[in-house]
C-alpha cells in the first residue's frame, strides 16, 4: 500500500521507498526523499520562481531517463506552474514552479534531477545570474576545471563580479554570477566573450567550443547554459550518476586546494555536515546588493 505522508497541509503519496535506485551504493528511494526533505531550506530559494525542468530516472541511473519541462501528467492542482516561452514556432507552455516544501516532495518522488534557467518565470529571458559550465574532456579532471575556474574568478572579479563555485555532481565546474537583469543574448554574448578570452590566456587548458576533436585533455568553457531555451543542474540537486552525487556548492579554498578529483566529489551524505560548517555557500547569490551589471557592449 503506498504511504500517504502530510507536509505542509498538502497529503503526496509516496511511493516505492524501499526501492534501490544507486545499486553501488544501496541508496534508495526513500533515502533520496529523505536527503530532498532534509535540504530542502537550502535547495529552495535556487528553485524558487525559476520554471524547473525534470531529468528523470525512475529506474535509477542505469534505467530509462528523459528531459521533460512540460507539467507532468497527474500534477496536483494545487502545485504552481508557470506559463514560459519556448520558440516562435511552439509558442508558450507551462511548466512546474518549485516554490515550497510539498511541492519539491511531490517532485522529488518522481525521482528526477532538478535543472533551472538563468531568469525568473515573472521575467522570462532576463537573466539575473550568469553560469560559465566547465567541462574536463578526459584525461582532464575536475582538478583542471579548478585551475580555469581560478583564472575566470580573477577575471570576473576585474569586472566587478564575484563567482561562486559548485561541483556539477558529474565531472566538472559550474561557476556562477548575480547579476542585475539582462538579456539572456547579452549575458550569453559576455560569457562566449569570457571562454574565448580563458582559451587565449590559457591555450593548453582551455577551450571555448563543443567540438569533440578539440576537448581531450582540456577543459570546455561552455557558456551556451545562458540562453534563455537552456538549464543547468540546480544547487544542491541529486544527479542521476552510478553513486547519489549532489551538485554542491564548493568554497574557493577547496577549489584551490583541489590536486585530486576525489576531493570535489560529494554525495547525499556529506551535504548535512556541509551546511551546518558552511551554511548555504551560494545564498550571496539571491542578495540583490551583490549583482553587478554586465560591463557596457
Amino acid at each position: 500500500m503506498t504511504p500517504i505522508t502530510e507536509v505542509e497541509g498538502r497529503r503526496l503519496a509516496l511511493s516505492n521507498l524501499d526501492k534501490v535506485l544507486y545499486p553501488a551504493s544501496g541508496f534508495t528511494k526513500g533515502e533520496v526523499l529523505h536527503y530532498y526533505a532534509a535540504t530542502a531550506d537550502a535547495l529552495l530559494p535556487h528553485l524558487r520562481d525559476r520554471p524547473v525542468s525534470f531529468l528523470r530516472y525512475p529506474d535509477g541511473p542505469d534505467g530509462q531517463q528523459f528531459f521533460s519541462k512540460n507539467v507532468p501528467p497527474g500534477t496536483p492542482d494545487w502545485v504552481h506552474t508557470a506559463e514560459v516561452p519556448r520558440s516562435r514556432s511552439e509558442g508558450t507552455a507551462r511548466q512546474v514552479v518549485v516554490q515550497d516544501l510539498a511541492t519539491l516532495m511531490w517532485a522529488a518522488n518522481l525521482v528526477t534531477e532538478f535543472h533551472v534557467p538563468q531568469w525568473r518565470a515573472d521575467a522570462p529571458a532576463l537573466a539575473d545570474r550568469m553560469v560559465l559550465d566547465l567541462d574536463p574532456g578526459p584525461p582532464a579532471t575536475v582538478v583542471e576545471c579548478c585551475r580555469a575556474a581560478l583564472w575566470l574568478r580573477e577575471r570576473l572579479a576585474a569586472d566587478g563580479f564575484h563567482a561562486y563555485a559548485k561541483t556539477s555532481g558529474s565531472k566538472g565546474l559550474h561557476l556562477l554570477v548575480p547579476l542585475e537583469p539582462a538579456s539572456s543574448e547579452r549575458v550569453t554574448a559576455y560569457a562566449k566573450a569570457l571562454a574565448v578570452e580563458a582559451e587565449r590566456a590559457l591555450p593548453g587548458l582551455v577551450v571555448h567550443r563543443m567540438t569533440r576533436s578539440l576537448r581531450p585533455g582540456k577543459v570546455f568553457v561552455d557558456f551556451s547554459q545562458n540562453a534563455a531555451a537552456k538549464t543547468t543542474a540546480a544547487p544542491y540537486t541529486l544527479r542521476a550518476r552510478q553513486e547519489p552525487t549532489v551538485s554542491t556548492p564548493v568554497t574557493w579554498d577547496e577549489v584551490e586546494e583541489c590536486d585530486e578529483p576525489g576531493r570535489l566529489v560529494f554525495a547525499a551524505d556529506d551535504i548535512a555536515s556541509r551546511l551546518a560548517r558552511y551554511g548555504d555557500l551560494f545564498e550571496p547569490l539571491d542578495d540583490p546588493d551583490l549583482a553587478r551589471p554586465l560591463p557596457p557592449d
